[in-house]
């Protein structure tokens, strides 16, 4: 174990000693990175603008209102008061008492102002601030699917960076070996075929190198597109650490929607409520008109006002408030019930990522005693080709398979800090 701390130690230097001359770049940057360069990270802004306008509007119920109309009504018929007193025995009322006037001309400016209201505005209002607070958390929730892409592109830079160290790591040893082997050739004690083959593994190797610096660059401009920011090829990639032994509740946007929405839903039931309230009013008139108001014994143009307060109580709906509530229910068990399997399945996504996780940590265990032997057989390997026990392609299989071992660790290693982060993102965690 202690050449494989110390083989360990070694490989892991030259990305370090990268991070030193750039910038370090972590996944929790990412993904505010991320969220804050997407076209959805306006929106809670703009629904809190809606809301504040609507919420303005509703508190306007409480301000009196201002009508103005005015109507012109001709009268076919009308009273004769001096016609019906003429059979009087008094001489001279009939002509003192001029008919109604067959037309009618109003102007009118009409004055209501609410005083009680049952409750209606006020539940209208928190049914639009439980309607805001539904926009804001589905914003959340679009942009909480940002996460997965970024964890797709950020351990797949972590791993190809690996990558990369590994193989030139190898191509470094195989170029030493090859100068090593020329020195036999030279001198007659090694064939030229050895060198050919560990040529051919040197140009296959830097094959690869090229191909995962390709790779790399296209997730890099991936990356910088996903999160907005001119990301330099020399930033090292922080190796996120996560804590999956927490047993915290699942914290997810979408299950928080369900409770804004029985939230609005309670809301609802207040405005229910408020239609079988009683309401009290108040209103004045003031108008100018041809007869002014109700005297209609007055045959020319001149103003008028009107006061008056009412009370309006709708004692009998036919159960309408009553079929209003038992619809609120029902909505709230269909919310409950997507509620609940909503979480179920979170649940068992869970379950499924903690299986994985703890896979890959036995495959680590496993990949850390295979390196260590892998390294005691390489050595081996070289002391039988220096006897000439074993040929050259002998010798570089067994270079390979340990290289192999090394990457497989690697794999494993990235790939569970991305089952981790993906175990945060289920349970809505935030990474520390």
């Amino acid at each position: 174990m202690d050449r494989i701390t110390l083989a360990l130690v070694f490989l892991a230097v030259p990305w370090i000693a990268s991070g030193q001359n750039g910038k370090t770049l972590t996944l929790g940057d990412c993904y505010t990175k991320a969220e804050a360069a997407s076209a959805l990270a306006g929106d809670k802004a703009s629904y809190h603008s809606i809301w504040e306008l609507k919420d303005r509007n509703l508190s306007k119920g409480w301000l009196p209102t201002l009508d103005a109309s005015g109507s012109f009504v001709y009268n076919s018929e009308v009273i004769d008061i001096g016609s019906s007193l003429g059979s009087l025995p008094v001489p001279g009322i009939a002509d003192a008492i001029k008919p109604l006037p067959h037309d009618q001309y109003k102007l009118n400016v009409e004055i209501n102002q609410v005083i009680y209201d049952g409750g209606a505005i006020k539940g209208a209002r928190a049914i639009e601030k439980a309607d805001l607070l539904i926009n804001e958390k589905q914003v959340e929730t679009d942009l909480y699917k940002l996460r997965s892409q970024i964890n797709t592109c950020y351990f797949s830079l972590l791993l190809l960076e690996r990558q990369e160290e590994l193989l030139n790591n190898y191509l470094d040893l195989v170029s030493r070996r090859i100068a090593s082997m020329q020195s036999g050739v030279d001198n007659g004690v090694i064939l030229r075929s050895d060198v050919d083959v560990m040529n051919t593994e040197k140009i296959r190797l830097g094959q690869q190198i090229r191909e995962s610096a390709i790779r790399r660059e296209s997730l890099l401009r991936t990356l910088s597109q996903l999160t907005a920011m001119e990301i330099d090829p020399a930033s090292e990639l922080v190796m996120p650490v996560f804590n999956t032994d927490s047993t915290d509740m699942i914290t997810r946007p979408e299950l928080e929607i369900f409770d804004l929405r029985k939230d609005q839903l309670d809301a609802s039931l207040q405005v229910i409520n408020s239609r079988r309230m009683p309401k009290a009013y108040g209103f004045a008139t003031l108008g100018y008109g041809n007869p002014p108001g109700n005297n209609f014994f007055r045959d020319e143009f001149a103003p008028y006002y009107i006061l008056g307060a009412g009370v309006k109580w709708n004692i009998f709906d036919w159960n309408k408030a009553k079929t209003d509530k038992q619809i609120v229910g029902l909505q709230h068990v269909l919310i409950e019930n997507r509620q609940n399997d909503l979480t179920d399945n979170l649940n068992r996504m869970l379950e499924a990522k903690s299986a994985e996780i703890e896979s890959l940590s036995s495959l680590i265990e496993a990949d850390l005693e295979l390196i260590s032997l892998r390294k005691r057989i390489t050595s081996s390997a070289e002391s039988q080709y220096e006897n000439g026990t074993i040929t050259a392609t002998e010798l570089l299989n067994e270079i390979n398979s340990e290289k192999q071992v090394l990457i497989n660790y690697e794999i494993h290693r990235i790939n569970l800090a991305m089952a981790q982060a993906d175990y945060y993102n289920i349970s809505g965690k935030e990474t520390e």
